[in-house]
């Protein structure tokens, strides 16, 4: 009995489609905004005169073929961009129809289980986590990506049309502003990506396996029997 196991519903249809849909049309609109920020790659990380890491290396950009594909980068990113308006918006009215919002968006106490999360993660702790869809590490990355999408979006459009959008470059505080929030957006995806997979391959394949099918196996509770009931008494005979 106690290594039963059941079948679970834990992802809708609807949730899987838009995560299979939304990772490779990111993965590809970093690849090809790769290619056009390769025309002006300024951002570096340096202290005075000393450069720690440039944006991107030479050695990168030459094994990875980048150099001399502006147009088509840009041809990729500005058309790639609408599906994943599109993916992204119709994800956000499917949670607030069906309500799954309340499972993602983060509590009062998402902050602290985050915490015990990543204590339990780095081997630090060795308590057990909260048994839940989503934890409050899960929740806070979940929503952070959705925030940084629509941050994307924005600064995205600040400098695809300046002039003729020029109130949102304005917003965003203007081009070169917009420009370097859209990179560091994009580093952003970048590392939770390199988190996500991580995670996913640490859950192992249930987990991921729960994407593609929207059902994880997990163990079954036990049943406590029913109380005993006591024999019924006769009558004291006179």
């Amino acid at each position: 009995m106690a290594n039963e196991k059941m079948i679970r519903k834990k992802h809708a249809l609807a949730i899987r489609w838009f995560h299979w849909v939304n990772f490779p049309v990111l993965f590809t609109m970093i690849w090809s905004g790769t290619l056009i920020y390769w025309a002006n790659d300024e951002y570096k990380l340096h202290l005075g005169n000393w450069v720690w890491f440039k944006f991107y290396p030479p050695g990168l950009y030459k094994s990875l073929g980048i150099p001399f594909r502006l147009a088509e980068g840009m041809a990729w990113h500005f058309a790639l961009m609408w599906l994943f308006f599109i993916n992204g918006f119709l994800y956000v009215l499917y949670t607030v129809i069906s309500g799954e919002w309340r499972e993602l968006l983060p509590g009062k106490g998402s902050f602290k289980e985050a915490w015990q999360v990543l204590l339990h993660d780095l081997y630090i702790s060795k308590k057990p986590l909260p048994e839940k869809k989503f934890n409050g590490a899960q929740k806070i990355a979940y929503t952070s990506i959705v925030i940084m999408g629509i941050g994307s979006l924005i600064t995205g459009l600040a400098i695809y049309k300046p002039t003729q959008l020029h109130w949102i470059t304005w917003l965003c505080g203007g081009y070169e502003t917009a420009r370097f929030l859209h990179f560091a957006l994009t580093i952003g995806y970048c590392l939770f990506f390199l988190v996500h997979i991580t995670q996913v391959i640490r859950a192992g394949w249930n987990n991921f396996q729960a994407m593609v099918t929207g059902w994880e196996i997990v163990r079954a509770r036990p049943v406590s029997p029913p109380p005993a009931t006591p024999p019924p008494t006769t009558p004291d005979q006179p």
